[in-house]
């Protein structure tokens, strides 16, 4: 009886050490950057352009972690083949983040044609509707991930990006923040999450040399 549970706990431990290089943080970090750049961009570029300028962007971020994971976190942590049960999750994971950037993309085109109104800033004023179902969204899909992953602080990340959206309505309503508050709370949400990405692949540089073979 003993002995399952050992390699069970062994593989959990194995599987959360994979996502603890920070890479993922990052990655989502530069996701979020969008809701706090965006509003800048839309003077100039209007709400669609601004928005799909982020694509390249993040298709480079995501080749830049693929690389880094390959030949920089590899030759340290080695590869491990999972169970098909962790497989699956990670299946899972990845379905959950193409139906949740679906729905924010949708959330999005009804917010451009119809949700709102344009402001004189050139960002769309957004109704209080759309702000708390851009937080939910985010809120359950980082909470799935969390789940998914075994991955704790993604429920912390989850909850900020869900405090974001009415945060930035009280700073606009309250003190007259810009762009309804969005640069500065989801740029504030996105530096935590990028810097706490950063120091974990610091200290997982620090903490694991390279060494020789193929696997653990």
């Amino acid at each position: 009886m003993n002995q399952p549970l050992s390699l069970k706990s062994a593989e959990r431990k194995v599987f959360q050490t994979t996502f603890a290089d920070g890479l993922l943080d990052i990655f989502m970090g530069c996701f979020v950057l969008l809701f706090a750049v965006a509003p800048f961009l839309s003077e100039s570029m209007g709400d669609f352009w601004s928005s799909a300028i982020f694509l390249p962007f993040w298709g480079l971020v995501y080749l830049a972690i693929w690389l880094i994971r390959k030949y920089v976190v590899a030759p340290r942590l080695g590869t491990v083949r999972f169970s098909q049960r962790r497989k699956l999750k990670l299946r899972r994971f990845s379905l959950v983040m193409v139906v949740t950037n679906t729905l924010l993309l949708i959330l999005g085109i009804l917010a451009v044609i119809g949700f709102g109104k344009e402001a004189g800033s050139g960002f769309i004023d957004i109704s209080s509707a759309y702000v708390y179902l851009l937080g939910l969204f985010l809120l359950v899909g980082f909470s799935v991930a969390a789940h998914l992953l075994d991955c704790p602080r993604f429920y912390v990340y989850g909850l900020m990006l869900a405090l974001a959206g009415p945060v930035g309505e009280w700073l606009y309503i309250d003190y007259g923040a810009a762009h309804h508050g969005f640069p500065i709370t989801f740029g504030f949400t996105a530096a935590v999450m990028i810097f706490t990405g950063l120091a974990l692949f610091i200290r997982l540089l620090i903490n694991n040399p390279p060494v020789d073979g193929q696997g653990i």
